[in-house]
Parts: structure tokens; sequence; C-alpha cells
């Protein structure tokens, strides 16, 4: 299960992610960001509470990165270290910005 909530200030958009974000779930997140992106320039996905990211969920994160890449910024927050290792052995680290 995944909850999402949204955040915004203007055009800064914080999506607070809980749970796991897999196969499952990575569908409902793709969703809720095509709906919401218009006009974001400042994107936070805070990842403090997420205890999983597959594949799947690491997909519907760098197509968000892409979006936002080409008018803004997307910045990663609160990475558990589970899930901070799967962006470290992905490569993933290395692509996204992380505070």
């Amino acid at each position: 299960m995944l909850d999402i909530k949204k955040n915004w200030d203007g055009s800064a958009l914080t999506v607070s992610l809980s749970g796991r974000l897999d196969t499952t779930t990575a569908p409902q997140l793709e969703e809720e960001l095509k709906n919401s992106l218009d006009g974001v320039t400042d994107l936070t996905l805070d990842l403090a509470q997420l205890e999983y990211i597959s594949s799947a969920g690491l997909r519907v994160v760098l197509s968000a990165q892409k979006i936002i890449s080409k008018r803004g910024q997307m910045t990663v927050t609160g990475t558990n270290e589970t899930v901070m290792e799967i962006f470290e052995v992905t490569g993933f680290a290395d692509i996204l910005t992380f505070a």
C-alpha cells in the first residue's frame, strides 16, 4: 500500500510518500504526478516514510525527474538507509538531487 500526500506552495510541490512504491503502487503515483505537475518548477519527493522502492517505482521517479528538469528541479528528501541503498546500487544516487 502507498499513501500519497501533496502540498503546494505556489509553483513548488511536495509529494510525501509512505508505504511501498512497487509494481502494484507505481501506477498510482505515476497518475498522481501526471495530474499534478502542470506549472510546477520545484518538486520535492519526501520519502521519509517510504519503506521500499522497486524498479517500477524507480521508473516513476526518473520520469518525474525528466519532466521537472526541463523547467526546474526535483529534490529527494528523507530517504532511509534501505531506500538510499537501492538508489545507490541502481546508480540513481548519481542522477537525483538529495537534501
